[in-house]
């Protein structure tokens, strides 16, 4: 009777999710953010409510009802244009002027109308179309992953923007059924609970910021997963080189869906050897080549880096640490130095993560007894969250959609901060309350107090665990 009572509660509380989520989707636009908060809260205290009956059930029924819930929601999300984000406009740009056999690279948006272009009108290339670009005076960031969906949705629908967005849409949707499939595939091969697949699969951020408003830290989640799984299957099934070989393909291509899954690099070393760590790189290297040879020349090479370096350069938005540096700089200052404050950031991220993966290097080293291949891959993935982390933490954009990937790689670990960053995230958006777009520093501060307070808490509880682990070791051992 108490199953019964508790199975029809979760009904209730999946239903009063899909209302929130249609809500969220079809019923507002960004600068409602009382709405917009409200919604968020329902999402996230279902969410909970709903992850800790999935947790205490443990039956192949509730699993069942959850997987079907998850991919619901995400399918209910892939009929309205994005309300919450206005990249998809880019997005249809650069597919328009693929399938008009234009690179995207090659042009601002604004040399279209500025005398820079001297080629023949574009189809649904216009200055209506222009004018909900969020940055037309810079060069597209996308890579290539994401430029050959922007191209096959705009090939299908040229001159319907609806259309073509509803067909990247149902691309990032086929993305996601694939993560969650190896996600439940890694733990079992972990032998970690099953229900831990819901962290991500149920996520409110994960489903209205992939699925609902289109953004490709998806596949790049995809490819990163596949990657991680075919290294497994590698070590298990006799070392076979198909299988290792489609993990470096399958990460290149996450590579070229967003450039972030790079900074794992330096932590498969250990796990697959120094020698074999060279053709794993070269040929993460060649599939990130033969993806970029369609749009390769130099010249477009030149812009897609240099908008990467401007765009952490110029633009601001949810960041922490480098709130914290620009505030002292305006003290001695007097003016923002972000030039000068992100290019330190970006070299701090970069040794950062280096002296992240030299420690445990070190550590390996010094270790009496390896762990078995199955075990190394497991623990890879705390050094992966903390990477992000790191990289987050001192970037000057911080977009709610950038926390999905911590979420993803939070499953295989005991930290939860992810899934908390997640939920208070949502107070960035009280930036587009108004189009000044001036951002509230009280709620910056807060989320970040929250998400940094819960992160130190819970590396604390980890380090305490360790040394009881070790100490009974070292007893028993004894």
């Amino acid at each position: 009777m108490l199953e019964k009572r508790t199975f029809n509660s979760l009904h209730l509380l999946l239903g009063m999710s899909l209302i929130a989520y249609i809500l969220l989707g079809y019923g507002i636009v960004r600068s409602e953010f009382g709405m917009l908060m409200g919604l968020w809260i329902v999402l996230f205290s279902s969410y909970g409510l709903i992850y800790a009956d999935f947790k205490a059930a443990k039956t192949q029924q509730y699993f069942v009802l959850g997987i079907g819930a998850a991919v619901f929601f995400r399918f209910c999300l892939l009929f309205y244009c994005p309300n919450l984000s206005d990249d998809f406009y880019r997005f249809v740009w650069d597919g328009r002027l693929l399938a008009n056999g234009i690179s995207p690279f090659a042009y601002l948006p604004v040399d279209f109308f500025n005398g820079n272009y001297t080629g023949p009108p574009i189809t649904g290339i216009h200055e209506e179309l222009l004018g909900q670009l969020n940055s037309p005076k810079y060069f597209t960031i996308y890579p290539p992953v994401c430029q050959f969906s922007f191209w096959f949705s705009c090939l299908l629908f040229p001159e319907s923007l609806y259309g073509a967005t509803v067909v990247m849409k149902l691309i990032l949707f086929a993305f996601e059924c694939g993560s969650l499939y190896l996600i439940y595939k890694l733990l079992q091969a972990f032998k970690m609970p099953a229900h831990l697949l819901f962290l991500y699969a149920l996520n409110p951020l994960v489903i209205v910021e992939l699925c609902g408003n289109l953004h490709f830290e998806a596949a790049m989640i995809f490819f990163t997963l596949l990657s991680v799984w075919w290294l497994l299957q590698w070590e298990q099934k006799s070392s076979q080189k198909s299988y290792f070989y489609g993990s470096a393909i399958a990460i290149g291509l996450g590579v070229c869906a967003k450039l972030i899954p790079l900074i794992f690099l330096p932590f498969l070393i250990l796990r697959i050897g120094i020698l074999r760590s060279i053709s794993y790189f070269l040929v993460v290297g060649l599939t990130c080549l033969i993806c970029f040879l369609p749009l390769f020349d130099l010249e477009i090479v030149l812009h897609l880096f240099s908008s990467v370096e401007l765009y952490f350069q110029k633009f601001e938005f949810n960041a922490s640490i480098y709130y914290i540096c620009r505030r002292i700089g305006y003290w001695y200052i007097g003016w923002n130095m972000i030039e000068y404050i992100g290019k330190r950031l970006a070299l701090a991220t970069f040794i950062g993560i280096m002296l992240l993966a030299t420690i445990e290097w070190i550590r390996y080293w010094l270790a009496s007894q390896k762990p078995i291949f199955k075990q190394q891959i497991y623990q890879l993935f705390p050094l992966l969250l903390l990477s992000l982390f790191i990289y987050f933490g001192l970037a000057t954009i911080v977009h709610p959609w950038y926390v999905t990937s911590l979420i993803a790689v939070g499953v295989f670990t005991h930290f939860r901060f992810p899934v908390a960053w997640s939920a208070v995230v949502v107070l960035s958006y009280y930036t587009y309350i108004s189009n000044d777009y001036i951002e509230n520093m009280y709620f910056v501060a807060l989320e970040y107090i929250i998400v940094y307070g819960i992160l130190l808490g819970e590396l604390y509880r980890w380090w305490v665990i360790k040394q009881k682990t070790e100490d009974l070791l070292d007893r028993s051992s004894a």
